[in-house]
């Protein structure tokens, strides 16, 4: 009987799918027909035309494949990790990461942030992104842009609109070299970013041994404390963050943002110390900033 790994059917999900079933059959020795790729397609997938906030968050990209996980239909999901809930479905695990690929953004439609025209339209459904660019770029303006990355980019070449931003990691992972990088100092990048998770059913011993055979350590560790991050802010799918935790020697090296929706105001800080005290740290972080915030951010959080 086949390893069965659900994923969404989009080329990037399919491309971070074989990318896992490679993985796998390396660590294991397992051949082509020890594992199969079954396409689970989502309610995320099937309405493009609104805010994932709007039509109901993150679980619009995870429940079809949760679904399948309970009931047997596979044995492991795959996931661009920043589209994972923060708080897991009861009976779902999040055992195993790949190692994380860039974690910056990648500018469509100009060399750079200041090289985009005054008043230029920027497609992007991320409120971060929308914030970032408008905290920089006050005369920007953005709209709503869903879709797999081929649609996206041929927005900008239609002249749809001026430009917009992708994960960089998701155009490696399809073997496309096209656009400008910005910098993470310019641009922190989403919770999560540039990391693949996979997902197993709890108390699946067989298939959680298996997984520790492949799991990046360093990633699912600065992973969970960026979305440890997130459960301490109350964000949801409105409300701007960023956030990178990075290894520096043997210490972690924290950096955590919020935005007003409109860029107007930015709260940040970051922290540097013993991955053991990180969790505490980061939760103290998010306490201070929302501390500092003036009414109309903290109300886009719910702690």
């Amino acid at each position: 009987m086949s390893f069965k790994i659900g994923t969404r059917g989009s080329p990037l999900a399919l491309a971070q799918a074989h990318m896992t079933a490679d993985a796998l059959k390396a660590a294991h020795g397992w051949g082509d027909g020890d594992v199969e790729i079954i396409i689970i397609h989502t309610t995320g997938d099937k309405v493009q035309d609104r805010a994932l906030a709007e039509i109901g968050g993150k679980a619009l990209w995870t429940k079809e494949l949760d679904a399948a996980l309970l009931d047997g239909r596979i044995d492991i999901g795959v996931h661009s990790m920043k589209d994972v809930e923060t708080i897991l479905k009861d009976g779902i695990v999040l055992p195993a990461m790949l190692p994380r690929a860039d974690v910056r953004e990648t500018l469509i439609g100009a060399d750079s942030i200041s090289g985009l025209k005054l008043g230029a339209l920027v497609g992007t459904s991320s409120p971060r992104r929308a914030a970032q660019l408008k905290a920089q770029r006050p005369d920007i303006t953005t709209e709503i842009l869903r879709g797999n990355v081929a649609t996206r980019l041929a927005k900008v070449e239609s002249g749809a609109i001026d430009a917009t931003l992708l994960a960089a990691a998701g155009l490696s992972r399809l073997g496309m070299n096209v656009g400008s990088i910005v910098p993470v100092e310019q641009m922190l990048p989403a919770s999560a970013q540039g990391a693949v998770g996979i997902t197993a059913r709890a108390g699946d011993t067989e298939t959680l041994a298996r997984l520790a055979a492949i799991n990046h350590q360093p990633t699912l560790d600065c992973v969970m404390l960026e979305r440890g991050f997130l459960a301490a802010l109350g964000g949801t799918c409105h409300s701007p963050v960023a956030a990178l935790a990075q290894f520096v020697g043997e210490n972690v090296h924290f950096r955590g943002q919020i935005f007003a929706e409109d860029g107007s105001e930015v709260q940040q800080g970051d922290f540097t110390g013993p991955l053991a005290e990180a969790p505490a740290a980061i939760a103290a972080l998010a306490a201070r900033l929302l501390g500092q915030a003036g009414p109309a951010l903290r109300g886009l959080f719910t702690a």
